[in-house]
């Protein structure tokens, strides 16, 4: 039987013949990175036992391999990578100088275009055209969409704002564009109509609906009386019943389990 060893070799030849595999890299099974034996520029992984790159290098296979920045860029270390600098932007393994049109300015986004428009204009190809802001609105911030938004008591209408109309007995909502009903009144249309509360039911807390008493049940448009059988109890909701310990239900009944 071939060996790798003789028979008689002693450990410190052995070690000597895995080093020279190991140098040789004609071992696959060397051809990776051994346990426990770090490889240039990284250091040990805090959790686990992986490894790192060093800033400034980069992970391929198993070695570390130094990071090109190009010019006009700079080495983002906590992210070990690199990111052009403001006024220029990426350009597959480059950065190239941004071209600021007129009525924008650079910011400091490598990536997309590496401009935006200034307040009153908006991107349009690869240049920026003024707003046309309609009565009873406002220009935005930012120059996405539309570019405006109609001032409170407004909704938008094509290219334009208009008024919203309150109804008798609504008000002007959360969000300025749209009418809620009072209390007590519920939305039919473009009205507010008053709400019918039957008998044995109250206003419930969002005040366009209405709800039964304790001991009712609701039943379409009317509340009716719960009939709670011998050996049960109203539950919490006090709109339902069931059945004591030891007794289990059956139709409108409570019978012995």
């Amino acid at each position: 039987m071939n060996r790798l060893f003789p028979a008689n070799g002693s450990l410190a030849t052995a070690a000597i013949a895995v080093c020279a595999l190991w140098l040789s890299g004609s071992g696959p099974a060397f051809a990776q990175t051994v346990p426990g034996i770090l490889p240039m520029h990284a250091d040990a992984s805090r959790y686990g036992d992986g490894w790192n790159c060093r800033p400034g290098y980069a992970r391929k296979a198993q070695s570390c391999i130094p990071i090109d920045v190009p010019p006009n860029a700079y080495l983002d270390i906590p992210h070990n990578r690199w990111e052009c600098v403001r006024g220029y932007v990426r350009a597959e393994k480059s950065c190239i100088a941004v071209k600021v049109p007129a009525n924008a300015y650079a910011e400091d986004y490598s990536f997309a275009s590496g401009w935006r428009c200034n307040r009153g204009f908006q991107q349009n190809g690869m240049a920026c055209t003024p707003i046309v802001v309609p009565d009873n609105a406002y220009a935005l911030e930012r120059s996405s969409g539309r570019g405006w938004e109609c001032n409170r008591g407004y909704r938008v209408a094509g290219a334009t704002c208009a008024r919203v109309k309150i109804p008798s007995n609504g008000f002007l909502g959360k969000y300025g564009d749209d009418w809620q009903c009072e209390r007590g009144f519920t939305k039919q249309g473009e009205t507010c109509a008053l709400l019918a509360i039957p008998k044995n039911a109250y206003l419930d807390p969002s005040g366009s609906d209405w709800q039964c008493e304790r001991g009712f049940s609701r039943e379409k448009a009317a509340c009716t009386a719960l009939n709670v059988p011998s050996n049960a109890y109203l539950l919490s909701s006090g709109h339902e019943w069931s059945c004591a310990d030891g007794f289990r239900r059956n139709k409108e009944m409570c019978i012995p389990q």
